[in-house]
């Protein structure tokens, strides 16, 4: 079995003077903003590896058109992945509400359960992986972060009109 290791987490917290000054005394003194802020956030040892990746992706960010480019992208790519389901009601069912559909993480289920497996073995194997659903609830579960290419959508969406055609 491999095993993995990740680095350790960093938290981002933006916060006004005031609030820091206000902030409580009767916790200890690594919980106290007051602490950070009064070490230029170097109270203790910082994982220096996850703040050059945090550097990275936010330069990558930027580099693509910072936050509000970004929302546009993941929107065409899920509405892209959305209209491909909607498509098809009779194969393809997405069990959130229209109104609560998620732009990171696009959830759907096919007529059986044994489908939903056919389908994520059948995309492991064109190459897209990760596609199986939580543990708990099962179906199938496509990730659209932001460093997912719209190409990859689009393949997907090939990927699932084909698997309709045959399998449907």
């Amino acid at each position: 079995m491999r095993r993995r290791t990740w680095p350790s987490g960093i938290t981002v917290v933006v916060i006004k003077k005031d609030a820091i000054a206000a902030g409580r005394t009767d916790i200890p003194k690594y919980f106290r903003y007051s602490t950070h802020a009064k070490e230029r956030s170097l109270y203790n040892t910082p994982p220096t590896f996850s703040i050059y990746l945090a550097r990275n992706v936010l330069r990558w960010l930027d580099a693509e058109g910072g936050v509000a480019a970004m929302a546009e992208k993941n929107r065409k790519k899920t509405d892209l992945l959305y209209a491909a389901i909607d498509a098809r009601p009779d194969f393809y069912r997405a069990p959130v509400d229209k109104a609560s559909r998620s732009r990171m993480n696009v959830v759907f289920r096919l007529p059986t359960e044994e489908l939903d497996s056919k389908f994520c073995a059948e995309a492991e194997k064109a190459g897209m992986v990760g596609l199986k659903g939580h543990r708990s609830v099962g179906g199938v579960r496509a990730s659209t972060y932001n460093a997912v290419p719209h190409a990859s959508v689009e393949a997907l969406v090939a990927f699932m009109d084909d698997f309709a055609r045959k399998a449907g």
